[in-house]
């Protein structure tokens, strides 16, 4: 394994310019520098690093994000050669942003203007429980760091409470986009993405989502606000050594 230096990390960003949009993951990954990503479109490339002891430690309890379902053959082997077991935890579709220009921005008055503004660490307790994969000491900690390190916004009611956020993965994907069910139909969930988008733009980094092929919802959504899927693409979110 080779370790990069800022020169030929800049070369990896380039080379998965290349390959947008199924290398947005790990391009949000090499802009965060906070987790352990590959990326391959070569199968013995691919092979070859997943069986190298220095990119994976087998041994322990890991989960796998935005993999390729294309590749899962190459999973399988390797998980076969490690003697380890593998579930599906979710599989969904990548919609992305390409152009801003394509952004739909819903209108916002004056007091809902005033009611949208970012979440604290008061409010990881709120998100941990409504989070569908939450509701856990370890989820608890999930979403403290995402409130704590990188951009959040939220719609606020009568109280300064949050009903209506969302929130970003650590590679820069949007997520735990949620509304509670009573402020629901007030057009929230469209402001909140909006918003995040027009933000994430500004500041050059790419605008997408993974969203789970039975939220039906939240797709529709996404592309009513002129965000495009790659049909192509399926990720996997993969569990291994699960007890």
């Amino acid at each position: 394994m080779k370790i990069l230096n800022k020169n030929k990390l800049e070369i990896a960003e380039g080379v998965l310019f290349k390959h947008l949009p199924q290398s947005y993951r790990i391009k949000g990954v090499l802009e965060s520098r906070k987790r352990v990503a590959c990326y391959s479109t070569e199968e013995q490339a691919l092979r070859k690093m997943l069986m190298d002891d220095n990119v994976i430690d087998w041994s322990l309890d890991f989960m796998t994000g935005g993999f390729d379902l294309s590749q899962i053959p190459i999973l399988k082997e390797v998980s076969s050669v490690r003697d380890v077991k593998f579930r599906y935890k979710s599989v969904g579709r990548l919609v992305y942003l390409a152009d801003s220009s394509h952004l739909l921005t819903p209108t916002v008055d004056n007091d809902l203007e005033s009611r949208i503004s970012s979440l604290d660490i008061s409010h990881v307790d709120l998100v941990n429980k409504t989070w569908k994969f939450g509701g856990n000491e370890q989820s608890y900690n999930t979403v403290k760091h995402f409130i704590s390190n990188y951009p959040s916004y939220c719609i606020t009611d009568g109280q300064d409470q949050p009903v209506s956020w969302i929130l970003l993965y650590e590679y820069c994907a949007m997520g735990l986009l949620y509304t509670v069910p009573e402020h629901r139909g007030k057009g929230y969930a469209k402001v909140l993405v909006s918003t995040m988008a027009k933000r994430l733009r500004a500041e050059g980094h790419p605008v997408f989502c993974f969203i789970e092929e039975d939220n039906i919802i939240s797709y529709r959504l996404f592309k009513n606000l002129g965000f495009t899927e790659d049909p192509s693409y399926r990720a996997g979110w993969i569990h291994f050594n699960y007890n």
